[in-house]
């Protein structure tokens, strides 16, 4: 009798020792997982990160760094999202303006079909440059998650707002005020 319960406690003590050993790892998992996500976090005020781009149709790169003294608008876009198509007639309609003040409109397009994102441009009648991200490495150096999203850096390249979701006419002109170089 005394063998049997010292059996059923050894059993216990194994059992234990296990699920303590598992829930320790997964805490230790959810933490190093955790961490991970926020390397690439970029806030308001800082310096934006630096990438280049090849213009879709051209194949013309474009370098963020290039563009310093310049405001600049990165908008992160596909052509199956509503909300981005919903935006792209107000950026559109003001490019020109902002162009001339020294603002600079970059519209990063996460397809990864060239004839859907031309078919779009076409039908838009787009201006403004369009970068392809196709591995959505420029995506990932930003953190971007819902699209559409949008970055307003300033001339000096640091981060004056970021913007989820779709802007209005009247949003998107005060932003692009808000970057444009002084003259």
């Amino acid at each position: 009798m005394k063998e049997k319960t010292i059996q059923k406690k050894k059993k216990r003590l194994i059992f234990r020792t296990a699920m303590l050993t598992v829930m320790v790892g997964l805490v230790v998992f959810a933490l190093v997982a955790n961490g991970e996500d926020e390397k690439a976090v970029v806030a308001k005020g800082e310096e934006a990160p630096d990438f280049q781009l090849k213009k879709f149709g051209t194949g013309e790169t474009v370098q963020l760094s290039d563009l310093e003294g310049k405001g600049v608008m990165l908008n992160f876009w596909a052509t199956y999202c509503k909300p981005c198509k919903d935006e792209m007639p107000y950026m559109e309609k003001l490019y020109p303006k902002y162009k001339e003040k020294g603002v600079e409109i970059l519209a990063v397009n996460l397809d990864s079909t060239e004839l859907v994102v031309e078919s779009f441009v076409n039908e838009y009648d787009l201006s403004f440059p369009i970068l392809q991200d196709k591995d959505g490495q420029v995506m990932e150096l930003y953190n971007i998650g819902p699209i559409p999203s949008t970055l307003f850096i300033n001339p000096e390249g640091e981060i004056e707002e970021q913007v989820i979701g779709p802007l209005t006419l009247d949003k998107l002109e005060g932003h692009l005020q808000n970057i444009a170089p002084e003259e």
